[in-house]
């Protein structure tokens, strides 16, 4: 003869699969959300480091376009955007923040600033 708390546990047989599939698609999109934060985070970095090499590039006569061309992956040259002034110091370089998805095109961009004194005679 089973009590009556046999039956309560039957009634909660498969209750924890269930509260898994509930939260598994709020997990999924929390990790999804931090790595497109770790992209943009890296996007951030890998342009300032761009923008440093142009400002280098430019203070020995260089081309600062190129130079931070080369100082970024190949996913982040396709729209670089390098700005500086003849008279300035100060580089400033743009590059769209990476999507999880390459397919889509990403609206965002980022950018970062450098400026280092004009070593030319």
């Amino acid at each position: 003869m089973q009590g009556p708390g046999a039956h309560r546990r039957e009634s909660e047989r498969g209750q924890a699969s269930v509260e898994l599939l509930g939260t598994l698609p709020v997990a999924l999109l929390v990790a999804l959300v931090s790595w497109q934060l770790v992209l943009a985070g890296q996007a951030t970095w890998l342009a300032g480091n761009a923008a440093r090499v142009a400002a280098r590039a430019k203070a020995v006569g260089g081309d600062p376009k190129g130079a931070a061309r080369s100082a970024l992956p190949s996913y982040l040259r396709r729209d670089l955007e390098v700005a500086g002034t003849r008279g300035d110091d100060r580089v400033e370089v743009r590059v769209h923040v990476p999507l999880l998805l390459r397919r889509w095109g990403s609206p965002f961009k980022i950018g970062a600033s450098a400026a280092m004194e004009s070593q030319r005679p």
